[in-house]
C-alpha cells in the first residue's frame, strides 16, 4: 500500500511541474522569438518482485513505481512574422536547417557571450544596437554594433548599410543540437556546459533576415491550454488515489483488530 501513496504522489509532482512549465509558455505567448517548453515524462525503473514460496519458486512480477518530469526542451519551430516597421527590429527566417538544429542573435552579456532568438532590438545612448535588456548585439567578428541613427538598411545576410557604406553583419550562430541549450531568462540561452560554437559555416544551412519585423513566440495557445486541463485532471486523479490509500490507512490503524 506504501508503494502505492508513493507512486501516486510522484504523479502529483510531475503533472504540478508540467503544469508549471505550460503556465511559463502561456505567460510568454506574446513574447518575441520565444520558444515553447516541451516536457518529457518518464517512469521510474521498474521493481522485479519475486515469491520466494515453495509452490511459487520461480514466479515473478514487475511493478511501476511512478512518473516523473525528466527535462524540459524548448520546441525551436519557427514562430510566425509580426511587421512592426521599426528599423530596429530583426527577425531571424529559418530556411534549410538540419533536423533538431537552430540558429541564434549572438549577443554580449556580463557572463560571456549568450544566444537569443529576440529580434526586438533597439539602439541605446551610446549609438550601440542591443537588446530590450540593453546586451549588445553581436557582429561576425564579436564585435559591438554602433549605429549613428536609425537610419539603417539590413539586408537579407545580416550586412548592416548606414549611409551608403557597409558598416557590420550580424552574427548568427549555428547550434547542431538544439537540445543542448538551456535557458537563463529574458529570452537568452547558452549552451550546457558553455560548449564552444561558432557561425554558421555549413553550406547546407540557409537563412535570411528581415528588418522591420519580430518573429512571433510559438505558443500554441490552444494545444496549451489543453494540456493544462489534462495536466490538471491527471494531478486530481492522483489526489483522489492517494486520498484512497489514505482512508485505506485509516481504517486499518484505527479500525482493523479494535475490540469492543
Amino acid at each position: 500500500m506504501l508503494r502505492g501513496l508513493y507512486t501516486a504522489a510522484s504523479g502529483m509532482i510531475s503533472q504540478q511541474r508540467r503544469q508549471e512549465m505550460l503556465t511559463n509558455n502561456m505567460t510568454n505567448a506574446s513574447t518575441p522569438g520565444y520558444k515553447a517548453d516541451q516536457a518529457s515524462l518518464r517512469t521510474f525503473p521498474q521493481m522485479l518482485l519475486a515469491n520466494l514460496s515453495n509452490t511459487y519458486e520461480n514466479s515473478t512480477n514487475e511493478l511501476a513505481t511512478g512518473v516523473y518530469l525528466q527535462e524540459t526542451v524548448p520546441n525551436f519551430l519557427q514562430g510566425s512574422l509580426l511587421e512592426t516597421n521599426h528599423s530596429t527590429d530583426i527577425a531571424l527566417i529559418d530556411g534549410n536547417l538540419p533536423e533538431n538544429s537552430t540558429l541564434l542573435f549572438a549577443v554580449q552579456t556580463e557572463n560571456g557571450q549568450r544566444f537569443t532568438r529576440n529580434g526586438n532590438f533597439t539602439r541605446d545612448n551610446e549609438g550601440r544596437l542591443v537588446t530590450r535588456q540593453g546586451m549588445p548585439v553581436l557582429d561576425t567578428n564579436g564585435n559591438q554594433i554602433f549605429l549613428q541613427s536609425e537610419q539603417f538598411e539590413v539586408r537579407q545576410d545580416g550586412t548592416i548599410v548606414e549611409n551608403g557604406a557597409t558598416i557590420a553583419q550580424l552574427e548568427v550562430m549555428f547550434i547542431q543540437n538544439a537540445n543542448n541549450l538551456v535557458k537563463e531568462g529574458n529570452g537568452l540561452l547558452r549552451l550546457e556546459n558553455d560548449q564552444p560554437v561558432t557561425a554558421v559555416g555549413n553550406p547546407n544551412v540557409t537563412y535570411q533576415l528581415q528588418q522591420g519585423f519580430v518573429e512571433r513566440s510559438n505558443v500554441d495557445l490552444q494545444q496549451t491550454m489543453t494540456e493544462m486541463l489534462s495536466a490538471y485532471r491527471t494531478f486530481e486523479a492522483n489526489q483522489k488515489v492517494l486520498q484512497t490509500y489514505d482512508q485505506s490507512l485509516d481504517k486499518a490503524v484505527n479500525q482493523v483488530g479494535r475490540i469492543g
